[in-house]
């Protein structure tokens, strides 16, 4: 009896409704573009160059290795390149003041020194209210 049965017609189902959650993706996006574009556009970016003046050698970290259009000078006296490896035996750290007219290639070849592999380089920087009689502003 049971053999005759007929079963009830199946009711599609509804599949789940994504376009909220692409409504919010495309809403962050245009918020994050919105808030880069102007991020990027502000006038604010820009390179400081680097300001030096004459200073007491005393009042610099030492060991320090001051980088010239001229050459080097290792805690205010003129050193060769060849002996600096030399004279830094027993100093683990070597601080470094570029001048602003030493082209950069003198402070990339003291980086790439073989010699040097072993010695910690810090690049030592004044700030310009810190240094009397600087120009600028």
């Amino acid at each position: 009896m049971a053999a005759g049965r007929v079963l009830p017609p199946r009711v599609p189902r509804h599949g789940v409704d994504t376009s909220l959650a692409i409504v919010n993706i495309v809403l962050l996006l245009i918020f994050f573009f919105l808030a880069t574009g102007s991020l990027m556009n502000s006038p604010n970016f820009g390179v400081a160059l680097a300001e030096t003046s004459e200073l007491p050698i005393d009042l610099l970290p030492q060991p320090i290795l001051i980088l010239e259009a001229g050459g080097y000078a290792l805690n205010g006296e003129a050193i060769e390149p060849d002996a600096l490896a030399a004279a830094l035996i027993d100093d683990p750290v070597l601080h470094v003041l570029v001048d602003r007219d030493a082209p950069a290639t003198a402070l990339l070849e003291l980086m790439a020194r073989e010699d040097l592999f072993a010695t910690e380089i810090r690049l030592v920087t004044l700030h310009l209210s810190n240094v009397g009689g600087g120009e600028g502003g």
